[in-house]
């Protein structure tokens, strides 16, 4: 007789479906639940997710490949988003942009070697009047020059 033993993932994540409940408006906060504690959400979970849900594990997989905010790889521990409008732009994002890349030795889209930094674009940070702007986790910083962007990034390396 084959026994399938439960792992840590799936007991998280019947928690989580246990909690939101199984309709598909569920999909998103769950989604979010495991990119918080995880960094990242993985093919398994995914996989765990569909099942629980009872919907098509492309359908969860769309989701996580249509927002920025979740990812399908690990990330580092902390994630710097620089806003990439326009406005932005004309504030002078691109000279916060290259400062925040010497400084971590990284480009956008990549973590760097220890982990504890992934650097990303993010495409609006609502913060048009105050730019350039950036999210570090879940804290935002405006008024960007690269030296107060490299001082933020020494507070968390």
């Amino acid at each position: 007789m084959l026994v399938l033993e439960k792992n840590s993932l799936t007991e998280e994540v019947e928690s989580l479906v246990e909690f939101y409940g199984t309709e598909r408006s569920a999909l998103l906060p769950i989604l979010q639940a495991v990119q918080r504690k995880h960094k990242y959400v993985s093919d398994f979970v995914q996989q765990e997710i569909a099942r629980l849900l009872d919907i098509h594990p492309v359908e969860v997989y769309s989701v996580v490949s249509f927002y920025a905010f979740l990812h399908s790889e690990p990330q580092g521990r902390n994630i710097v988003r620089l806003c990439q409008t326009i406005a932005c732009d004309l504030a002078g994002k691109e000279a916060v942009a290259r400062a925040v890349e010497r400084e971590l030795g990284i480009t956008f889209g990549q973590t760097t070697k220890d982990k504890r930094i992934t650097l990303e674009y993010a495409n609006c940070l609502g913060m048009c009047d105050q730019g350039p702007a950036m999210i570090v986790n879940d804290r935002v910083y405006t008024h960007l020059t690269p030296e107060k962007a490299i001082n933020i990034l020494n507070e968390i390396k």
